[in-house]
């Protein structure tokens, strides 16, 4: 997913991208759902059509030497190559940076692996799972006393498909400067250690651990999820002199006992704040909490679901979503851009059907013929 992310940041910022699959079979997250009535089909994978908007599509095997060699005639029209393979993989085609930059040595190729192309690592196989748990952010996340805990999305991904990204245009603009091209490598695991925050430096500097702190870490008190009627409420007791508005808020006399004045004495005494909070938490809604907190300036926030994210009126009046319409799955949104750049308004396209360029690449871009582009399906190159 981290190269998929990467060049559908680009393609959506305007670069031409030619997505490469696997004549028949296609890109392995065309398997993977969701997908409409949950009946499986390829040109229907949610997570394909949104990693793949506005892209070019082609087949071709690199594993067959007429396949190589077209997609050796392609670097000529390309500034760029990114792969998200094992190292061995591309070695293994003989399409390494070496292989790729004799052909032509202003070429900027971004590798994305799991733990980045040197290392004694390099050709381990890993999940999600694997790289949070050897990225250290496991480490650190869930509650204490109990076992760390996965995040709830491919956090890893999508942050090293960021990096591919800034990585990719850096070594663009040294090619610029230049004429020489970079091989830029991005490890997914070494994403996640980046974001560790304080925890490499508090070892370093104390020889201790981080540890899991959960929602009561560091001695808060009334801060994190609580249940409330209709679903769960962030709540966020802090700084202590906004604590005299929380109580004012629910409308409780024994929250303004001064055992709970501080952030100290509301961790010293977390249990009966919790049971004084709940009662008022479970007789009002996430939205109508949020609504009434943030008009007292309290920084409260409902935990939103997917649903909620999709009807937030906030995200719409901001035109965060663009509506698709692919020939096969209908019309979908997705998240428009990564920012909200002045006066452009973000415009997709529909991720390709299987194969659906060949004839504009290999014939209009490279100069085949239909005779040869029938020649070459015949062959199983395309």
């Amino acid at each position: 997913m981290a190269g998929p992310y990467a060049t559908r940041l680009m393609a959506t910022q305007g670069a031409d991208v030619i997505k490469i699959e696997l004549p028949g079979h296609g890109d392995p997250s065309r398997h993977l759902g969701p997908y409409p009535d949950d009946t499986p089909e390829p040109e229907k994978s949610g997570l394909f059509l949104a990693l793949n908007c506005s892209k070019k599509g082609v087949t071709l095997d690199l594993k067959k030497a007429a396949g190589k060699n077209i997609f050796l005639e392609m670097l000529g029209w390309a500034d760029v190559v990114i792969e998200n393979f094992q190292p061995r993989v591309m070695a293994g085609l003989g399409l390494d940076y070496d292989t790729l930059r004799d052909a032509k040595p202003e070429l900027v190729m971004t590798s994305i692996s799991n733990f980045g192309q040197t290392g004694p690592y390099r050709d381990y196989t890993a999940r999600e799972i694997n790289l949070y748990a050897l990225g250290g952010l496991m480490y650190i996340t869930g509650d204490p006393g109990r076992e760390p805990l996965q995040m709830g999305v491919r956090l890893a991904q999508y942050g090293a498909g960021q990096n591919g990204f800034v990585g990719t245009m850096c070594a663009l603009w040294h090619r610029d400067g230049t004429g020489q091209g970079q091989h830029v490598d991005v490890a997914i695991s070494e994403y996640l250690s980046t974001i560790l925050e304080n925890a490499l430096s508090q070892y370093s500097y104390t020889g201790s651990n981080f540890r899991r702190t959960g929602n009561r870490g560091y001695g808060r008190a009334a801060w994190g999820p609580y249940p409330c009627k209709d679903g769960y409420v962030g709540v966020i007791a802090g700084p202590d002199h906004k604590w005299p508005e929380v109580a004012e808020l629910m409308q409780i006399g024994a929250l303004t006992d001064p055992k709970f004045d501080d952030r100290e004495g509301r961790g010293a005494n977390a249990d009966e704040l919790d049971a004084l909070m709940l009662p008022w938490l479970m007789e009002h809604g996430k939205r109508e909490i949020f609504e009434m907190a943030q008009e007292m300036g309290l920084a409260f926030a409902y935990i939103a679901s997917p649903e909620d994210i999709l009807g937030w009126e906030h995200l719409r009046e901001r035109e965060y979503f663009a509506k698709v319409f692919h020939p096969v799955a209908g019309e979908l949104e997705y998240p428009a851009g990564p920012y909200q750049p002045q006066g452009i308004k973000w415009q997709l396209d529909p991720a390709p059907t299987l194969g659906q360029h060949n004839h504009e690449v290999y014939g209009e871009l490279l100069g085949y013929t239909r005779e040869d582009l029938v020649r070459l399906r015949e062959m199983g190159v395309v």
